[in-house]
């Protein structure tokens, strides 16, 4: 069993009852977990996940795919300041979905999880701007080894994993 820091970057229905919980792990990676029982009204995960949390999670990795069984958590921080701003929210949601689609399940990239906490610490204080965008954008890149200096951070993460998440667009106009 793994115990590590982890932040939730996407939940997915799996059955009526279980939750896949894609996880960006401090010292890890990307991490994907299966919530056995997640869904169920008394289940021991009931308010302790959804999307921006971090939390301390053990789980168990699996010999036979890339799902791991979360075991337990303990959240340490619910992102409540985050839900207060909308913009806030889809600005979010852009960033985690950019980590999961840059990283692969156990890819372990220098300090994207330091990035991403500072990125949402960023956004529980203050109101996002396109030049937060940016920055984090710059940084992710210059993390993954792609940034030339000179090129558009997001042009040269896009050459390098062949694509950004959808939802950029709409986090781009709502920030214009």
């Amino acid at each position: 069993m793994r115990t590590e820091k982890g932040i939730i970057l996407r939940l997915t229905k799996l059955t009526e009852t279980s939750l896949i919980v894609t996880w960006c792990v401090d010292g890890v990676g990307l991490v994907k977990t299966v919530a056995k029982g997640a869904r169920r009204p008394k289940s021991q995960y009931a308010g302790k996940l959804d999307l921006f949390y971090v939390a301390e999670l053990s789980w168990v990795d699996s010999a036979k795919s890339e799902l791991g069984n979360l075991r337990e958590l303990i959240v340490s921080d619910y992102a409540e300041e985050l839900r207060k701003s909308y913009r806030n929210t889809v600005v979010a949601g852009y960033f985690t979905s950019l980590v999961e689609y840059v990283m692969e399940s156990g890819d372990m990239a220098e300090d994207i999880f330091g990035l991403l906490v500072r990125a949402l610490n960023y956004l529980k204080k203050q109101s996002a701007e396109m030049k937060g965008l940016i920055h984090f954008e710059r940084e992710l890149a210059r993390l993954l080894g792609v940034w030339d200096g000179v090129s558009c951070p997001h042009i040269c993460i896009r050459r390098a994993v062949g694509g950004l998440p959808k939802n950029r667009e709409s986090c781009t106009d709502l920030l214009l």
